[in-house]
């Protein structure tokens, strides 16, 4: 499956945010898609907390908890990230 493009995100963008969040969920991103549920791969809530926090830092955003249910594969995180950011008026 190919990855959905987030508007308002670079490619280096998306490569930063796989990778960030194949280390908190211990993932090999070669099995990691746009797709791939992260409870299928194995995550659990707590890992997603935990991606939802090191977005807010590295992207000097704030992501509203509410966020997390949305925040279940890439192509998720990648579209509240984007919203976030166009929200908050970055670029």
């Amino acid at each position: 499956m190919t990855t959905t493009q987030a508007p308002g995100l670079l490619d280096t963008e998306r490569a930063l945010i796989k990778e960030s969040v194949c280390d908190i969920l211990e993932l090999e991103p070669a099995d990691v898609t746009g797709a791939s549920l992260f409870k299928e791969l194995g995550a659990d809530s707590l890992g997603v907390i935990e991606i939802l926090a090191h977005i807010e830092q590295e992207f000097a955003v704030t992501i509203d908890q509410s966020q997390l249910d949305r925040m279940v594969s890439l192509d998720g995180v990648y579209a509240v990230v984007a919203e976030a950011r166009a929200a908050a008026g970055q670029k």
